[in-house]
């Protein structure tokens, strides 16, 4: 059974930085493409980043380019690196997985994880 553990989240000023991890278990995550996506109150679930497990490639949204960065060790682990955060990043921050790179961008991965709040203070 595949799980995503995501952690890392809390409360930060804006300027400030946080770093994100999803711990995934249950399968060999060699062909899957590994995201991030977050979710203001009030508001539909909206892409952050992915990346491609074997390949390396990496995907960014516009809003996240140049502040945020997407990676993974070889322990299963995948970060997002948060730098120069500003309030409208506040939100759930949801990782997820799929074996599909058609339409990475939207959300309809094959697994997720239960989320981390990320709260940027002005």
């Amino acid at each position: 059974q595949v799980q995503l553990v995501e952690s890392g989240g809390g409360l930060v000023q804006a300027g400030g930085s946080l770093r994100l991890s999803c711990a995934a278990s249950g399968r060999t995550f060699g062909n899957y493409y590994m995201g991030w996506f977050r979710q203001a109150l009030g508001k539909e679930r909206e892409f952050v980043a992915a990346l491609s497990w074997s390949g390396g490639s990496t995907y960014y949204a516009d809003s996240v380019k140049g502040r945020f960065t997407i990676s993974r060790d070889n322990t299963n682990t995948v970060y997002l690196q948060m730098n120069s955060l500003k309030p409208e990043d506040t939100a759930v921050y949801y990782c997820a997985a799929t074996g599909s790179a058609y339409g990475l961008k939207r959300p309809n991965y094959d697994y997720w994880g239960q989320g981390t709040q990320v709260t940027v203070s002005s």
